[in-house]
């Protein structure tokens, strides 16, 4: 009796476990009915009959992240590189994520590995690295394109890591010292330029310099011998002025010739004695003679005066 009782309870159980379905927030249901395809249900409680309908498959209905294994590509410059990376899907249909493809996970990661191997046939190695957005942009278009029968729809792609091979990192990396090499020596070259046309630009500034400064010295020379010469002229006028007024006045002629006898007498008194030799001009024994001629020059002196 209690064994029977045992069964019952436990078919009763099983009955109800197979009646009632639970579908979480995270996910959807497939439910098929005698092996044909039913009805996807939404998340919540649903009610099956025993036996008859059951739960074929479940699908995560949130965002899932793939990783695309590392794989040997040829770049449009036939140069070597492993590139891999991380694809970004969601499940849209779950019908057709069920019945459309065997595994969607693994299609999807085989199918961003051929598009990835295309789209990198199409680019240099330097295009790989300075153009990366735009290789994730296509190739989410092309994996998208062609997995819309899937019931899945791809969000985005990033690709992880570009390695070249070693020979070819090895390659690179001569390339990258030679241009190294090649900017210092092109840096020194122009500094050495610049140093040099800096050079000749201050000793040309220099000789400009000193030609605006001997310039200039010459032309405060000239107005130094003009003021000279222009102040000479002005006091030999006013001498002569001042000897004609003089000669005018009662005793100016004995005075004036009494002043050219004493400078005469003082010059001849110094060629006397500083040379070897004595001579007398023979006008000075005639003492008359030389008044006279004084006479003249004051009378003509008077004359120019009046």
């Amino acid at each position: 009796m209690l064994a029977t009782v045992t069964f019952v309870f436990l078919a009763l159980l099983f009955i109800v476990v197979k009646l009632v379905l639970i579908v979480q927030m995270k996910e959807v249901c497939v439910i098929e009915r005698l092996g044909k395809f039913r009805a996807i249900t939404p998340p919540g409680l649903h009610f099956l009959i025993p036996f008859i309908d059951r739960v074929a498959y479940r699908h995560e209905t949130r965002e899932q992240v793939l990783d695309i294994p590392a794989q040997s590509c040829i770049s449009r410059d036939n140069i070597q590189i492993n590139v891999d990376g991380l694809v970004y899907i969601q499940v849209m249909d779950g019908a057709k994520a069920s019945y459309g493809i065997e595994d969607y996970r693994r299609a999807s990661v085989n199918l961003a590995q051929t598009t990835m191997r295309s789209e990198i046939g199409k680019l240099n190695l330097s295009q790989t690295f300075s153009e990366r957005d735009t290789l994730n942009e296509t190739i989410v278009r092309e994996i998208d394109k062609a997995s819309d029968p899937w019931g899945i729809k791809v969000l985005r792609y990033e690709v992880r890591n570009i390695t070249p091979s070693d020979n070819v990192i090895h390659t690179l990396e001569k390339q990258m010292e030679a241009e190294r090499q090649k900017r210092a020596e092109i840096t020194l070259a122009e500094a050495e330029k610049e140093s040099t046309i800096n050079l000749s630009e201050g000793v040309r500034q220099e000789a400009i310099n000193l030609s605006e400064g001997d310039k200039q010295k010459q032309i405060n020379e000239a107005h130094g011998r003009a003021q000279e010469i222009a102040i000479l002229t002005q006091a030999s006028a006013e001498g002569i002025n001042f000897i004609a007024k003089a000669a005018a006045q009662p005793g100016g002629e004995k005075a004036i010739k009494m002043r050219l006898l004493e400078q005469f007498i003082a010059q001849t008194s110094n060629i006397i004695q500083h040379a070897d030799v004595s001579i007398v001009p023979s006008e000075v024994a005639k003492l008359e003679g030389f008044f006279q001629g004084m006479e003249k020059v004051t009378q003509n002196i008077q004359g120019a005066k009046s």
